[in-house]
């Protein structure tokens, strides 16, 4: 979904108050405590905290951080002039922009959030305000202390070459503040003084201009005219798999540099990162600014000092970077805009590509979707022309897009035990006979998905989630990847104390690379997945060794499916086609095609032809015979069809209510409390409750309830007259996840 392109009040936040403009020495305060609104503070004589300072102000006891707002667009309670207390701090920073003001003011009311919870993203970080410009950090000596604990063993392997705060280590390791301290005691760990502050370097925009053929020419004219207009412009850059998306938006960039204006990029995953920041230092002669969870906190306060005086002239960034206080933005580009993972799922669950277009309305600048497989959303955007849609349909350079061919699983059916068809193995061999590289792609961690007691039946369930553990031979753990709880596998079965009779059900990538090593045992190979590349710098080693040859079959799950470029790389092999079709979600279809097609892309980048095979029980599949026959726009015309008779998004809006409770009778007493309570209104219905799929998560029973409307209705300003109308017990929950993407 959508969000409307129209500066709507924030309901229940925002007012338009009719006295006259507040005086001198009264400011209204939003604090980053999500738990409270915004209050009313005095200016100290002396003082100046005009809309936008970020301050220090007392609350209780507590030095809380907030910035000064706008008077006429919060409400809070009417306190008199004598009872104010004084603000303790103003700091030296430049003041966030009405813009950005009013991009928290609109996520807090679009999504439903608490308006302090969005502000917190915008100040991360209370030492980014400090004035400090060193700060200690440690980092590994090399030394092996004479008393080497396990603790202290792990701790060292995890570190490595890591530098970082203690606490930041201590993460890093898994282990106790105490540990690392005890190491630097022993001299395995030692102090390092870091300056903080140190200018980045101003990348050129004529560094090393690309050879651009002529369809990206064109592209890049316009965008580069739309920059230099310094309007409003959301393009749709539709490109296949090796186009040049990158280098045409490059252009677009660059001419932001000359103007002296930062631009913001936005990548969906932190292992994209490396490979980004490589080419862009080859087309503008150094790195840009980064901005993602994986930094260290001297990085992230030089970072935001950065963005914020305007010195950082280009971010690439996670979906949190969306809502740094940049000085004079001038262009925003989300690549791989199709990808589900900018939505957020957790706090403030706001869809990043969304938002990217509402603050570049807001600031006024052009905004660029790049994506080979775009959302029906984007789709339909520019169809009905909010977007302006820009095709690249040709891969640069003359290279071919790979044949893609469906294994039917059923006529040329692995043996048993295995995952791999004959078929694909066969073409795996000639591969690795030719010194081509393979990629395996199968959409699923560890090693394997249930384990299970052949004995009695037994299945390991994680204690706080209703979700299998998943077994993880590479560090011998059963892992819940949903609350994080692990595991050492155990001898016996806790239901029936059999020995040794635990046995794994259905693959995963590292059962995959078993069955390679097994089927090839002189091939080097690499799994890929968020286990094993969790920092830009894995990333970079994983690049460096395939660019290098080193590699010759890559195992990955939807990590390796974008943004890497290996010419060397020939032969795809999506090894479960189906495993995304089932479960009812609304975009599986979709989903599915975006995610082979996103993997088959990385098959003949270069001057050799790339084929890509598809394991499937069903070959005749509306989304297999799509990709097998390279209709995608037969594919996406159904699809949208299909959304539009259903009034399901972009045609209808959707909004889940998520009850959770540590008590099961109260999370399904409220939950029907609110279904009870559902307002009958026009073009709207209310489904549920009902437990969710994930009944369990975290030790919290949950219950969802779905609301379907229609696209003209405020659906927002309903929930939130209707929930603001009741009462449930402290110990629940209520979220609101407008326009969802998980169904969980």
């Amino acid at each position: 979904m959508l969000p409307p392109y129209n500066e709507r009040p924030a309901h229940c936040l925002l007012r338009r108050e009719t006295r006259s403009s507040e005086r001198m020495n009264r400011v209204r305060v939003l604090l980053l405590n999500a738990a409270l609104g915004p209050l009313d503070y005095r200016v100290p004589q002396g003082s100046h905290a005009e809309p936008g300072s970020i301050v220090l102000a007392p609350l209780g006891p507590r030095q809380e951080v907030g910035v000064v707002w706008d008077p006429e667009a919060l409400e809070t309670q009417e306190v008199p002039d004598e009872r104010l207390r004084p603000l303790l701090h103003v700091y030296d920073m430049p003041p966030l922009r009405p813009a950005l003001r009013r991009l928290i003011e609109w996520t807090a009311d679009y999504y439903l959030a608490p308006i302090g919870a969005v502000l917190r993203m915008t100040l991360p970080s209370s030492s980014a305000l400090d004035g400090a410009r060193t700060v200690t950090e440690y980092r590994a000596t090399g030394k092996v202390p004479e008393r080497l604990t396990p603790q202290r063993e792990q701790a060292l392997e995890r570190i490595g070459e890591r530098q970082g705060l203690v606490r930041e280590l201590a993460l890093a390791a898994d282990v106790s503040d105490g540990v690392i301290r005890g190491l630097v005691k022993a001299g395995a760990i030692e102090a390092v003084e870091v300056s903080i502050d140190d200018p980045f370097p101003r990348p050129h925009p004529d560094f090393h201009p690309p050879r651009l053929e002529t369809a990206q020419r064109t592209a890049a004219r316009g965008f580069i005219t739309a920059v230099q207009g310094a309007e409003f412009a959301p393009f749709l850059l539709d490109g296949v798999t090796g186009s040049g998306k990158t280098e045409v938006y490059f252009e677009a960039v660059a001419e932001a540099i000359r103007m002296g204006r930062q631009t913001l990029v936005l990548l969906p995953e932190i292992a994209l990162t490396e490979p980004f920041l490589k080419r862009f230092t080859a087309r503008f002669g150094c790195e840009p600014v980064a901005w993602h969870s994986g930094l260290r906190q001297s990085q992230r306060r030089r970072a935001w000092r950065a963005i914020a005086t305007g010195d950082a002239k280009v971010v690439v960034g996670a979906r949190s970077s969306l809502f740094l206080p940049y000085r004079d933005l001038g262009l925003i580009v989300v690549d791989e805009a199709h990808e589900t993972s900018f939505k957020q799922e957790e706090g403030v669950q706001y869809h990043a590509r969304d938002v990217a277009v509402m603050r570049a309305k807001l600031e006024k600048v052009p905004v660029i979707l790049a994506s080979a497989t775009p959302a029906i959303e984007t789709r339909q955007m520019a169809e009905i022309g909010v977007y302006r849609e820009v095709r690249l349909p040709a891969r640069f350079g003359g290279a071919q897009m790979p044949d893609i061919a469906a294994i039917d699983l059923i006529r040329d059916p692995p043996p048993r035990g295995r995952w791999l068809a004959p078929s694909l193995v066969r073409e795996m061999e000639a591969n690795l006979e030719r010194g081509e590289q393979t990629l395996l792609f199968l959409n699923r961690r560890g090693y394997a998905p249930l384990t299970l007691c052949r004995a009695c039946g037994h299945r390991f369930q994680c204690p706080n989630c209703t979700a299998w553990m998943v077994e993880h031979r590479l560090v011998h753990r059963l892992a819940c990847h949903h609350c994080g709880h692990m595991m050492p596998p155990p001898r016996m079965c806790p239901e029936c104390q059999e020995v040794d009779s635990l046995v794994p059900v259905g693959p995963g990538v590292e059962r995959i690379a078993d069955e390679v090593a097994a089927l090839f045992p002189d091939a080097r190979t690499a799994i890929v997945t968020s286990d094993t590349i969790w920092s830009p710098a894995k990333a970079a080693e994983f690049v460096g060794r395939m660019e290098a040859g080193a590699i010759d079959i890559v195992i990955g799950t939807q990590l390796v499916t974008k943004g890497y470029h290996f010419p060397n790389l020939t032969l795809v092999g999506v090894v479960d086609a189906d495993l995304g079709l089932s479960g009812g979600d609304l975009r599986a279809a979709e989903r599915s095609f975006q995610q082979i097609s996103q993997v088959s892309g990385r098959a003949g980048r270069g001057a050799k032809a790339g084929r890509v095979l598809v394991q499937t029980h069903e070959p005749s599949a509306r989304v297999i015979s799509a990709l097998v026959s390279g209709d995608a726009e037969g594919f996406y015309e159904a699809e949208t069809d299909a959304r539009r008779e259903a009034a399901m998004p972009p045609f209808g809006r959707l909004a889940g209510i998520i009850v959770s409770s540590e008590d099961l009778a109260e999370a399904t007493e409220t939950a029907r409390l609110i279904g009870r309570t559902a307002p009958k209104v026009e073009n709207m219905a209310v489904f549920g409750p009902a437990p969710a799929p994930l009944a369990m998560l975290r030790g919290r029973h949950r219950q969802r309830l779905l609301v379907h409307a229609a696209r003209s209705l405020d659906v927002q300003d309903v929930i939130r007259t209707w929930l603001g109308s009741l009462d449930w017990p402290r110990g629940v929950r209520v979220a609101v996840d407008v326009d969802p993407y998980s169904f969980l």
